[in-house]
């Protein structure tokens, strides 16, 4: 039975994310507004469904998909871009492959003891975040 995501996680470090949204394309004063941003996630697994939202005072981002189905996102809010996304296993990480005009885009999520990790890339730009559990 793969790992259990399900909770609400609070970040605790977040190394390299204004490089991450540079590689996007976002713009200057976003970027300064976002990483000034303490996001929460929220994630609820049902099996091999999951929504993960990703909350701010300033945007927030839902994402639902179903673990090896490929579906259209649109990053309405993020950086506007429509791409396709499927979502893996990867032992006990997801592992999200974005498919668009950005190269080697996506991200890995994983849980060690408490902590919820999240690497996010971009065209080389790699983003390290660390979430600790709250709920």
């Amino acid at each position: 039975m793969p790992v259990d995501y399900s909770g609400t996680w609070d970040i605790d470090s977040n190394v390299n994310f204004e490089g991450y949204m540079g590689a996007l394309g976002i713009d200057f004063a976003t970027r300064k507004i976002a990483s000034m941003l303490k996001p929460q996630k929220v994630i609820t697994q049902d099996g091999d469904r999951f929504t993960i939202r990703t909350l701010t005072t300033f945007k927030s981002y839902e994402l639902s998909f179903k673990i090896g189905e490929e579906f259209k996102e649109v990053s309405k809010g993020m950086d506007n871009r429509s791409f396709q996304t499927v979502v893996n296993w990867e032992n006990d990480k997801l592992v999200c492959v974005q498919k668009g005009e950005k190269k080697n885009r996506g991200w890995t999520h994983w849980i060690e003891g408490d902590e919820l990790h999240l690497e996010l890339t971009c065209e080389g730009q790699v983003c390290k975040q660390v979430y600790k559990r709250t709920l």
